[in-house]
């Protein structure tokens, strides 16, 4: 089924559940009688709930309509909140002020409210010896856990 609005004409049921331009509930009318007020008032006839038995139609301004939508959806996205995953690499291997370093980087990136990916990264027999990354891993925990949780 088409996520497009059906308005007026592009309707093609017998009967709709009607609601008035200033939202009152005229009842349930022919399509024909529905079009045929929407006219009178110089506005559109528009399908709000198409899957209602019968469809819900009202009469409003499409093009206005339109516009309002895609005003929600702009201000709906604006105000999302998009999540950042910063990634900070380490050696097992690692020099002591080297560490401090990406220890710091690892604490200014929680601090600004992003999340952190810590890497460790093996190199030829350093692979033999995953507990040293993970001994790493828990020791870097350890100092950033007042800043974030694990």
């Amino acid at each position: 089924m088409s996520t497009e609005t059906r308005v007026n004409e592009r309707i093609r049921v017998p009967e709709v559940r009607l609601i008035g331009p200033g939202g009152e509930q005229v009842g349930i009318v022919r399509i024909e009688d529905a079009l045929r007020v929407a006219a009178d008032a110089d506005l559109d006839l528009v399908e709000v709930a198409p899957d209602a038995r019968p469809p819900v139609c009202k009469i409003m301004d499409y093009g206005k309509f339109k516009y309002e939508t895609a005003q929600k959806a702009r201000e709906s996205r604006k105000n999302q909140q998009q999540t950042v995953v910063k990634e900070q690499k380490l050696r097992p291997k690692i020099d002591p002020h080297d560490y401090e370093t990406k220890k710091g980087h690892v604490i200014r990136f929680l601090e600004a409210g992003s999340k952190v990916k810590v890497t460790i990264m093996f190199r030829g027999r350093e692979q033999s010896r995953p507990e040293l990354g993970y001994r790493l891993l828990q020791r870097l925990g350890a100092d950033v856990a007042d800043y974030g949780f694990i």
